[in-house]
């Protein structure tokens, strides 16, 4: 039988690393682009203030690009320490797409970032500006083929399960690639990714503002921050209800549980805007309805339904039933590899077959299941309905908020208005920490709202776990909750302190010696080393 405990801890320290190493993800695509954006700017005008602007920039993106690095190496190598099973069983499909990140695209970005901070004055002005420009390629292919794998388990397209290698394996790769769930996600992602990091320059900037220091630099930061994530923000908004509408044809369950919808409604469906959930499971106590608005947003349509929990779950009980049928057939195989007829049943209803190893969960001779074990494995396809909901309205209220207060900052900007009024600049600086509130939950919506799937109708994420003791998992899941943290301290004690030094003339010379030793020891602490290397 499956011990839960091992599960959940597994899936803890999983999703810890992940939202840990998602916190400089999104910088490392914003500031990339920006930093072309900026260089690009130097080489056309040949203004020195836009070369110190890159410089300065580019010196944040390196620390939080090594920061990146560090805490991605460790989520994979949990896929074969507290997912090997995950591992053996679709591995020929998802290992592919991160060789491929790796091959393709981290290592096209590590080469030229090494060539953008040491090739000042060892490149021209256009040739260090293709090197930029490949830094940012470099990082959205990263993230591309990253969220191809992710994409196919939210909709394992393209593949098919083998009985003779108990695998699921390739039939389609082109499929795989062009997936419809990865290619929204991706775009949905990355123009996350441009707003924090737009965020991120606008903020900072506002806070040389009110000190009254690299004034020049941070506002025309701020006109590229603010014109940058504007576009950004509008992007993020119409792609995010791009990845609604192909969620609503793979993941109806999902959608169902955003929208507390526990019953289908007459088309189209009302969106929810606010709900008080009851105090029994079901339809919410209370709850402030758009008539016609979901229906016409995840649908495209004023005809078609959107089913509700219930309708899905009793759907989820028909597969489970249809799942068993592959399951014994499979075991017919397994005992008869000649046996036609098995695999011909097989074939028709192998598709179902992840719905029958839900039923894993309660017993181990699964082709002799209660309808009773039936029911409450049916059950089991549903997430937890009001982390969902909540999630979703927060992160949608923050997209929505970031295209106001772009919006507002682009017609300042255009007026000359950037440093005429301290309240404003006091809100633009506060705002820091609000892309990584929405980006956060976007990720919880997308992974949680899968449960109790790692690969969506293929493998429940309790049969895709290792067999490690209970404490094995508590040592380790502590051990990667301090040593983050500490990194994560680190990191931002380093960033504060090169924002302080503010922006330099140059980071390396020629010869590969620090042109500005007061940067180098500005970011040192204070010690009786330091005061002598000082003096």
């Amino acid at each position: 039988m499956i011990d839960m405990t091992v599960v959940e801890l597994s899936r803890w320290q999983f999703a810890a690393t992940a939202m840990y190493h998602f916190i400089f993800v999104p910088l490392t695509l914003g500031l990339s682009f920006m930093m072309a954006i900026m260089e690009s700017t130097y080489v056309m005008t040949g203004r020195d203030i836009w070369r110190k602007a890159t410089l300065f920039w580019g010196t944040l993106f390196g620390v939080n690009f090594a920061m990146g690095v560090a805490t991605g190496i460790v989520m994979e190598f949990q896929f074969g320490m507290n997912w090997s099973y995950y591992s053996h069983y679709v591995g020929d499909v998802f290992g592919a797409p991160l060789a491929i990140e790796g091959l393709m695209a981290f290592f096209l970005e590590a080469t030229f970032i090494g060539l953008f901070f040491f090739g000042w004055d060892r490149l021209s002005k256009v040739g260090h500006l293709a090197v930029t420009w490949l830094v940012a390629l470099g990082a959205n292919f990263s993230a591309l083929w990253i969220l191809i794998a992710n994409g196919w388990m939210q909709n394992p397209v393209g593949s098919k399960f083998n009985p003779d290698t108990m695998r699921m394996e390739v039939t389609d790769f082109m499929a795989v690639i062009f997936n419809q769930v990865a290619q929204a996600k991706f775009v949905h992602t990355v123009s996350a990714g441009y707003v924090t990091g737009a965020v991120f320059i606008f903020a900072i900037s506002c806070l040389f503002l009110l000190q009254g220091r690299h004034v020049e630099l941070a506002k025309r930061s701020m006109v590229v921050a603010a014109s940058f994530g504007l576009a950004s923000a509008l992007s993020v908004v119409v792609l995010g209800d791009e990845s609604g509408y192909v969620a609503t044809e793979h993941q109806k369950m999902k959608i169902a549980a955003m929208e507390a919808m526990y019953h289908t409604e007459p088309a189209p469906a009302a969106l929810t805007l606010f709900a008080i959930p009851s105090t029994t499971p079901g339809e919410p106590a209370f709850q402030v309805q758009l008539p016609w608005v979901l229906g016409l947003i995840t649908t495209r349509s004023l005809d078609m339904e959107l089913p509700g929990i219930t309708e899905l779950t009793e759907h989820a009980a028909q597969r489970i039933q249809t799942g068993l049928i592959a399951y014994n057939a499979l075991q017919d195989i397994r005992a008869d590899g000649a046996n036609t007829a098995a695999r011909a049943t097989f074939d028709e209803h192998w598709a179902d077959l992840g719905y029958a190893l839900l039923l894993k969960r309660y017993r181990v001779d699964i082709e002799n299941a209660t309808g009773e074990e039936i029911a409450q494995a049916a059950l089991d396809t549903v997430p937890d309905v009001w982390p969902l909901f909540w999630s979703f309205r927060i992160m949608v209220g923050v997209g929505f908020f970031f295209i106001a207060f772009f919006a507002v900052w682009f017609y300042r900007a255009s007026r000359g208005w950037l440093d005429t009024n301290r309240t404003m600049l006091w809100i633009g600086f506060a705002v820091l920490p609000l892309p990584w509130v929405a980006i956060e939950l976007g990720w919880l919506i997308a992974e949680y709202g899968r449960q109790p799937w790692v690969v969506e109708g293929v493998l429940p994420t309790f049969y895709a776990a290792s067999g490690l003791g209970f404490w094995d998992l508590v040592i380790s899941l502590t051990f990667f909750v301090a040593l983050y943290s500490v990194l994560f301290a680190i990191m931002v004690m380093l960033m504060i302190k090169i924002i302080k030094a503010g922006p330099q003339d140059k980071l390396f010379s020629a010869g590969g010696e620090s042109d500005d030793e007061d940067f180098v020891m500005a970011a040192l602490p204070v010690t009786p080393a330091t005061k002598e290397l000082r003096s």
